[in-house]
């Protein structure tokens, strides 16, 4: 009797217990495996009327300019170095010169003698015009007493000659002259020629800027058109090139605002202006080089920055929105999960516009205001039948995706607190 009382005992008190448990148990995963799974979703919505997009590029001075030496020589003194800033046609270097300064005497001696050579030839035209006169009154003379028998036809003939060659003298005098003053001008070129190459030994600033670049120092030898002294860059207004993709292109024009953004300046922006654009794609990309142009009084920008440019454009093209984690990608092209009225899971094809990170562009395949899954799994397939869990708008959950999924039930970074729940929902 003990002994059965010990296993009535432990009947009830042991196995009795886990019976019931397993019962339970069983009867939770059949409930749980006969309900649809719960997915999130979120409602399409119409694209805004103005989108934003980024771009990023290098920031560029707005004008740089090399400064080449014109003349060979030494370096004879250095005013300015790295880092100073210069007006324009500041005093930067002096080059000495004693080859070219020798050159420059040479010619200024040989236009001396070519102005004394016109001077001759002056001299031997006024000669020659004084004799053809005389030959010309005597000819007169002589072809008078000729008409009246006075002279021989000879005699006569011998003074008309005299004053035929007297005249073609004057005429050897005068071209003599006319060579004589283009040799002077020929000569006179040439000496204004060296001394503009004079001029090169002062090395001034084109425009006003900062030196970027010294190159040489006192006492370097110096070779035309081959030695860099020193490199220029205009700091007050810089430039940055985008590459503006085909579909934002058209919508691109100048004088337009942009916002430039640089990591080392975390908490501020600066304001610029589209000054110019290509007007054609490149073939290669599709893209548009587009130039952004900032002032940049403060000197806080500087040329070689990697910096980002934000346009704020009109959104032309009608269009839906949805986010990222929404679409699907598989073999037969990208699709989205929509849920239908009947709570019934329908795979949408779409044609994607514009990536704008945790948001999509859809063109065509959705309208808004209907339902799509967000993060679809393997249990979001055509016709399965779901329980829904409705998300925040895109735009709040677009700003708070990106935090992580973790085990408090929080996912695209949305607390389950902040979903509505209930029946199938009605797009």
């Amino acid at each position: 009797m003990a002994l059965a009382g010990v296993l009535v005992a432990l009947l009830f008190g042991g196995l009795l217990p886990r019976y019931f448990l397993s019962r339970k148990l069983s009867t939770a995963a059949k409930q749980q495996a006969a309900d649809p799974p719960a997915v999130n979703v979120i409602r399409v919505e119409p694209a805004p009327p103005s989108i934003t997009f980024e771009l990023s590029g290098n920031v560029s001075a707005l004008t740089e300019a090399p400064l080449l030496a014109r003349t060979d020589g030494y370096v004879k003194k250095r005013f300015v170095d790295i880092g100073d800033s210069v007006k324009a046609g500041q005093l930067m270097a002096l080059i000495e010169t004693p080859d070219l300064d020798r050159q420059v005497q040479q010619v200024r001696a040989t236009l001396e003698q070519s102005k004394s050579a016109l001077n001759e030839a002056q001299a031997a035209l006024e000669q020659a015009t004084a004799n053809a006169k005389l030959a010309g009154i005597t000819a007169k003379r002589w072809a008078t007493l000729q008409e009246h028998g006075a002279v021989s036809k000879q005699e006569n003939d011998t003074y008309q000659t005299a004053y035929s060659s007297n005249l073609a003298s004057v005429g050897i005098a005068s071209a003599n002259v006319a060579a004589a003053r283009n040799n002077v001008a020929s000569n006179q070129a040439n000496l204004e020629r060296y001394l503009d190459l004079q001029s090169f030994e002062q090395v001034r600033a084109p425009f006003t800027g900062v030196v970027t670049v010294r190159n040489v120092d006192v006492g370097a030898l110096i070779t035309s058109n081959t030695t860099l002294l020193f490199r220029i860059g205009q700091m007050d207004v810089l430039r940055i090139y985008i590459n503006v993709p085909q579909i934002h292109a058209p919508m691109v024009r100048v004088g337009q605002l942009a916002t430039l953004s640089v990591v080392e300046y975390p908490n501020r922006t600066f304001t610029g202006k589209v000054t110019r654009t290509a007007q054609s794609l490149d073939p290669s990309s599709r893209t548009m080089l587009t130039e952004v142009q900032v002032p940049n009084s403060d000197s806080a920008l500087l040329p070689g920055m990697y910096a980002t440019v934000q346009l704020v454009l009109p959104h032309t093209v009608p269009s839906v929105m949805i986010l990222g984690e929404c679409l699907i990608v598989r073999g037969n092209g990208t699709q989205v999960a929509t849920v239908t009225d009947q709570g019934s899971i329908h795979l949408q094809p779409v044609v994607v516009g514009h990536d704008y990170g945790t948001r999509l562009e859809i063109l065509t395949g959705l309208q808004a205001g209907q339902v799509v899954v967000v993060n679809p799994n393997d249990n979001v397939q055509e016709g399965a039948s779901v329980k829904t869990l409705l998300l925040p708008p895109i735009q709040k959950a677009a700003s708070a995706a990106g935090t992580g999924t973790g085990a408090g039930g929080k996912a695209n970074g949305i607390s389950q607190g902040n979903r509505e729940t209930g029946a199938p929902i009605k797009p």
